[in-house]
């Protein structure tokens, strides 16, 4: 059976999607309301996977929640910390409890996040866990058992349209492609112009292409990002916008910021929509979405 987001892929419409993180913990109030939140206005919904590899609650976890709560998950899943044993379990029991899309990430390195101590696994990384996903989709493991009982999924995987260099972006895409990824989510995208030219190239592939809009809750955010995060660069000019408003209305010029993007992706038909991350702010994802006029 065709997942609710595949056919919205399919459909030709302009797809939206947001992601929720979930907790460092049991209590899952906060996580429950985003999802209540944002599920029937979003065509999914994104479950961080240890992001930044910060140890939190499980996206496997969190894809039955919104599953739970009516909505349409997406489950990422990182090579970091399995391996490929423990991937194809998660995937096994994933599938049989409804989950039908899944993002494949290789993952951060460990240092950068709150368990240096952890050794990271990478078994796989995320173009051998698409491989690996069309495998099983085909009836086998990866040690070539016969699966007793198969599995269906939307498998995706993530490009960083803003790279520099950007070549080695590019090869990644196409290996990513030819792996059978069926849609791709950018990393953030800030310069409009810049995307459409890696647009040019993508369009190549017929593959379903979503935007990755990061919320700016600040201009020192939007200048540690641009000097510390490979692979996203905030334009100078949105700096000094955030940097032009008082601090009370720097938030409020985050969501016009991104609802204005939004509505030029739309507009123009450079992508096939977006993936809206606002980062521990998923209260506004509707107020992003009604800044875009959506």
């Amino acid at each position: 059976m065709v997942s609710r987001f595949k056919e919205a892929l399919n459909s030709g419409k302009f797809v939206i999607t947001s992601e929720v993180a979930p907790p460092k913990g049991t209590n899952l109030e906060k996580f429950l309301h985003h999802i209540d939140l944002l599920k029937d206005k979003v065509d999914a919904l994104n479950v961080t996977d240890h992001q930044s590899s910060v140890m939190r609650f499980p996206s496997l976890g969190g894809a039955l929640a919104i599953i739970e709560k009516g909505g349409e998950p997406i489950m990422q899943m990182t090579c970091r910390d399995r391996n490929r044993m423990a991937l194809e379990a998660d995937l096994l029991f994933a599938y049989s409890r409804g989950i039908k899309n899944v993002l494949c990430l290789t993952g951060d390195a460990v240092p950068v996040g709150d368990h240096k101590e952890a050794k990271g696994v990478f078994d796989l990384d995320s173009l051998q866990l698409l491989k690996t996903i069309h495998q099983m989709m085909d009836g086998q493991d990866l040690g070539g058992n016969e699966l007793d009982g198969g599995v269906e999924f939307c498998a995706g995987a993530i490009v960083t349209p803003e790279a520099q260099p950007i070549e080695p972006q590019l090869i990644k895409f196409e290996k990513k492609v030819e792996a059978g990824a069926e849609f791709f989510q950018t990393q953030a995208i800030y310069d409009l112009d810049n995307f459409k030219s890696f647009m040019d190239y993508a369009r190549k592939f017929k593959v379903p292409v979503l935007a990755g809009i990061v919320l700016l809750s600040s201009a020192r955010m939007a200048k540690y990002m641009t000097a510390n995060v490979p692979g996203i660069f905030v334009p100078q000019d949105l700096i000094d916008e955030l940097s032009g408003v008082p601090k009370e209305e720097v938030l409020a010029k985050g969501i016009e910021i991104a609802g204005r993007a939004i509505a030029a992706l739309k507009k123009d038909a450079i992508c096939d929509g977006v993936h809206i991350m606002a980062i521990g702010k998923e209260e506004v994802v509707p107020d992003i979405l009604a800044a875009a006029g959506l």
